[in-house]
């Protein structure tokens, strides 16, 4: 494919002209359409542009691409489809940078490629991935590493555990408000956001925010609102900001039952020895004035 490219590119009169068509040869074996010039094949830049126009009309709002593709290849779609239509082809370029692990580009000869599945097998899910992929500008190379992602584990618990309080406050005062830090946090996300999809800014704009809800005392309703806010966001980031919930068994009911009548007896022993064994099972319990709530842990 590189040899195919290059000569589609440079083996012309001048190096600045590129292929629309190319006659067909025998090298090309079937590779070829029948057409009234005779047998040949699109250039390597007119398959794009065909393909993204037909599909997302002209002029289209995103187009997406490695550093490696601008030249020739973006300049030539550019080109080639202006030309054609007489009007703008793309409005905004995205050109991704490129990713290494732990220092060197990745690649299956030096064991250092893995894929989705690999990932899964360690362990890992799609959510840390993408929370390490959105630490990193997309124009900025990323050295990827399986820290990084035993990193984004903890930070997507520790932004859970604090959904999971807002949501789960029912405390019924409050000397402080929310909104005032919600607007400025929102201010400052859609900054970020609107500066080339800066996304280390928006998300190190997210980490203040959680870190000064922490300090307030807020009441239910307020609570709620910082709540619906990360709903908003899960939406954005495309993360998923609250624990998993997941449902319990009989048993795990059960006990938990257990558990709340052993406290209406005041066994306070019984009442602790069961959340251990709950929490064994990877089950949280919180006592509240609603009654007890659980949450998913960590084992």
């Amino acid at each position: 494919a590189g040899a195919r490219v290059s000569q589609d590119e440079y083996a012309k009169e001048s190096a600045a002209d590129f292929a629309l068509w190319k006659a067909w040869k025998e090298s090309d074996g079937d590779i070829f359409w029948e057409t009234e010039i005779g047998k040949g094949r699109p250039g390597w830049h007119i398959e794009c542009s065909v393909m993204s126009t037909k599909y997302l009309g002209q002029p289209f709002d995103i187009h997406t691409g490695g550093v490696d593709l601008i030249f020739p290849h973006h300049e030539n779609e550019i080109a080639q489809s202006e030309a054609y239509a007489n009007k703008e082809f793309v409005r905004y370029w995205f050109h991704n940078e490129w990713l290494f692990v732990e220092g060197k580009k990745m690649s299956k000869s030096l064991g250092n490629f893995y894929t989705l599945r690999d990932l899964k097998e360690k362990g890992y899910s799609g959510q840390e991935l993408r929370l390490v992929f959105l630490e990193t500008h997309y124009r900025q190379q990323l050295d990827f590493s399986l820290k990084q992602l035993d990193a984004a584990k903890s930070t997507l618990e520790r932004i859970r555990d604090f959904t999971w309080r807002m949501k789960n406050n029912d405390k019924e005062k409050g000397k402080d408000l929310a909104q005032p830090r919600i607007d400025a946090f929102t201010r400052e996300f859609t900054a970020a956001m609107d500066d080339d999809l800066d996304t280390p800014k928006a998300l190190a704009a997210l980490h203040r925010f959680i870190h000064e809800i922490n300090m307030l005392d807020l009441n239910k309703e307020e609570s709620q609102k910082v709540y619906s806010l990360m709903k908003q966001l899960e939406n954005v980031l495309g993360l998923a900001l609250e624990f998993e919930l997941l449902p319990l068994t009989e048993e795990e009911l059960a006990l938990i039952k257990e558990r709340e009548e052993a406290r209406k007896q005041k066994d306070w022993k019984k009442a602790d020895a069961i959340r251990e064994e709950l929490k064994k099972h990877g089950i949280e319990l919180f006592d509240t004035k609603e009654g007890t709530k659980w949450r998913k842990v960590k084992r």
